[in-house]
């Protein structure tokens, strides 16, 4: 089993795929006022590299980092297939996104996830890889939907 992490176009035919199957399931397991899910056309912007994550070939993830400033970035549309959970994929994509990040001067990458029963695996990932919970950054706000949690990467720019 080998995993491959690569920056990619939210317009390639996988990695939109994946894409719309996690807005869809933002959007049916959060509620609209509380889903902060970007559509492939949000996600193709000067400050978004988006990133696919291959199994053996197959584009079975997908994730994003959204630089907020020079410093802070924002891990965004997380979503591993269903039939590759498990097998390290989340975690790749995570650690790919995290030293892309480091590579462009950022010190601190936060993210929001759900917090029903849907989003526990993610909130048990990003735990594990040493994320903690933080108040909302940038435009987000306290609601009981929602779980907000940063790392620092670096304390030196």
């Amino acid at each position: 089993m080998t995993i491959t992490v690569e920056k990619a176009t939210p317009l390639n035919k996988e990695v939109a795929q994946i894409l719309e199957i996690h807005h869809n399931f933002c959007t049916f397991t959060t509620p609209a006022d509380c889903c902060h899910v970007m559509n492939v056309s949000q996600l193709i912007s000067p400050e978004i590299d988006v990133f696919a994550a291959r199994l053996d070939g197959e584009c079975v993830g997908v994730g994003a980092l959204r630089v907020l400033n020079e410093t802070h970035g924002e891990l965004k549309s997380m979503h591993t297939l269903e039939k590759a959970r498990g097998q390290g994929v989340g975690r790749a994509l995570v650690d790919h996104i995290s030293n892309h990040a480091k590579s462009k001067g950022i010190m601190r990458l936060s993210l929001e996830t759900g917090t029903n029963d849907a989003f526990k695996a993610a909130r048990e990932l990003y735990f594990s890889m040493g994320f903690e919970i933080c108040e909302p950054f940038e435009d987000y706000s306290l609601s009981e939907n929602n779980v907000y949690m940063t790392k620092v990467l670096s304390t030196s720019k």
